[in-house]
C-alpha cells in the first residue's frame, strides 16, 4: 500500500534478519502510521503504535485508526509506558 514504509523497501527484510519483528513508530496518525500498521500486521510483525508521539492534520483523523483500527492489530501504548518498558528491559538485560 503506498504511503506505508514497507511499501517498494526491503524494510521488512531488514528488520527480520536480525530477529526484529515488533516495530514501533510513526508520524502521521491516519496516513503513514496506518498504512505501515496494516502492511506489518500482514506480514506477520507485532506493532506497538505510541499514541501520544503521533498526530494527523485533525483531531478526529488522529483518534479514528486509535479507536477503531490499531486496536485490532497493533497495541497501543504511551510514550510513557513505551519508556517504561524499554527502561526495565535495559535493566534486565544489565544484570550480570
Amino acid at each position: 500500500m503506498p504511503g506505508d514504509a514497507l511499501h517498494r523497501t526491503d524494510l521488512d527484510l531488514q528488520l527480520r534478519r536480525p530477529g526484529i519483528i515488533t516495530l514501533v513508530g510513526g508520524v502521521s496518525t491516519n496516513v503513514g502510521v496506518e498504512s505501515t500498521v496494516r502492511q506489518a500486521h500482514e506480514h506477520g510483525s507485532a506493532q506497538i503504535v505510541v499514541s501520544d508521539a503521533t498526530a494527523a492534520f485533525t483531531l478526529e483523523d488522529h483518534e479514528n485508526p486509535i479507536k477503531r483500527i490499531f486496536p485490532t492489530v497493533a497495541r497501543l501504548r504511551t510514550t510513557d509506558e513505551v519508556l517504561a518498558a524499554l527502561t526495565r528491559s535495559v535493566a534486565i538485560a544489565s544484570r550480570p
